[in-house]
């Protein structure tokens, strides 16, 4: 089967062998065994969603280390809007930025510039009416690794355009080119994430060969040095140059606001979004043409790999936003770029779901799956280091687990071997087994 290569990973030494992740994972691709869990790449979208429930921070992200930047003789930050509703109200957007070359970046371009160039593609294709409906948003890569997953007949709602941060790396590297600050091959473009979907999307991309983008570094780890700069007052450049509605794309209903229309859901945590996707495909969403699924509940600002609680940074953006009412992108901008966001490649279904290569073996482990879940208890209850019930009879049917490994058919087998012991100490060996009073 293809892999892919993972954000997500996990520490043994300090996972304790807690149920806290397998109840919580979207496409249930954790289990736990031996005391530690384990994670299923095939199932896995990189969510992030086990890292934010486990209480021992033994689920964690690979990103690019910050001193990553100095590979690039020319190093251009490009950070995501959320980054806006991280530090007090008291800083501009302005100074936020600048303190991203205070700290060893040669340029800073927003992504919400970029946000505001999808979004007026997005219009476009809107108002062209020739879509299947509703469209889904890809600017979460952690909904379309999901659909990818589970629900392979909304492939094609997918929005196949590139992602702000794609977008926002294409540009600034032209520009710097255009300007002469340096060769195509001396930059190196790093985004500012503040979640690990991200970051598997620009190691591992799924609707073209290679990222735009060079690295991608944590929110987490950049925000000390970046709190550090603020105390300096100095602002030598303007570079809060994007307008409210990139800004907006940070929290939950951002990107969908943009369009124009008020035919959209915008829906966000993971199983919410499951929800939805659920409704998309039984064709119960009535007169909806647009969907903004965000895998993270509050959207970016409630990321994993973001340092602040995202109703505080919700409200932090807020003043953002209103500042920057005045500074949308003329037009004739996003007119410019709107050609070259469509992907260069479709994506594909990914069947970790079937049982079998062999569709007959396939339904007959089906058959025994079913037969299997029926006979376990329907608790739910984790103890086996399965999810569910249901799939514990998948593991088994993949000969990757027992039936005893449920605690409620183990005991049911202590207690059958008991009977038996009791029976069995019970009987005599014939040449003892005499009748009392015969010799």
């Amino acid at each position: 089967m293809e892999t892919y290569f993972h954000s997500v990973t996990l520490d043994e030494n300090k996972c304790m062998g807690c149920t806290n992740c397998i109840k919580r994972c979207p496409t249930e691709a954790i289990r736990v065994r031996k005391g530690k869990a384990r994670i299923i790449n095939e199932r896995c979208i990189d969510c992030g969603e086990c890292i934010r429930v486990c209480p021992y921070h033994a689920k964690k992200a690979i990103t690019d280390p910050f001193d990553s930047i100095y590979s690039y003789k020319y190093k251009i930050a490009i950070p995501a809007p959320s980054i806006y509703g991280q530090f007090k109200p008291s800083f501009s957007r302005n100074q936020i930025l600048n303190t991203l070359k205070a700290i060893g970046f040669d340029y800073v371009y927003e992504v919400a510039k970029a946000a505001e160039v999808v979004s007026f593609a997005t219009r476009e294709i809107i108002k062209k009416d020739g879509f299947k409906k509703p469209l889904i948003s890809s600017a979460c890569p952690a909904v379309v690794r999901l659909i990818q997953v589970r629900f392979p007949n909304l492939i094609d709602n997918i929005l196949k355009l590139e992602s702000p941060m794609e977008v926002a790396a294409k540009l600034v590297k032209s520009e710097v080119v255009n300007k002469g600050y340096a060769l195509p091959d001396e930059i190196g473009v790093f985004f500012i994430t503040p979640c690990a979907a991200k970051a598997t999307s620009v190691k591992a991309p799924y609707e073209k060969e290679r990222s735009n983008v060079d690295g991608v570094i944590s929110m987490k780890d950049i925000y000390i040095k970046m709190l550090n700069a603020l105390d300096r007052p100095e602002e030598t450049d303007i570079l809060d140059k994007a307008g409210y509605e990139g800004i907006r794309w940070a929290g939950p209903g951002g990107e969908s606001t943009a369009l124009e229309t008020d035919k959209f859901l915008a829906v966000d945590g993971i199983h919410n979004v499951i929800t939805i996707l659920e409704e998309i495909e039984s064709d119960r969403l009535e007169d909806i043409d647009f969907v903004e699924a965000l895998a993270c509940t509050g959207g970016c600002l409630g990321g994993p790999l973001t340092v602040v609680n995202p109703y505080v940074a919700r409200k932090r953006l807020r003043k953002h936003v209103i500042e920057a009412k005045e500074k949308s992108m003329p037009k004739t901008f996003q007119e410019k770029y709107d050609s070259d966001l469509v992907w260069t490649s479709d994506i594909k279904y990914r069947p970790v779901m079937k049982l079998d290569e062999d569709i007959i073996k396939a339904m007959k482990k089906l058959e025994t799956l079913e037969r299997i879940n029926k006979e376990l208890p329907g608790l739910d209850c984790g103890a086996c280091g399965a999810p569910s019930c249901r799939a514990l009879a998948e593991d088994i049917v993949r000969g990757i687990a027992n039936e005893t490994d449920c605690i409620f058919k183990l005991r049911e087998k202590v207690r059958e071997l008991a009977i038996q012991m009791a029976e069995l100490e019970a009987k005599m060996p014939p040449v003892l087994d005499r009748e009392k009073g015969k010799r």
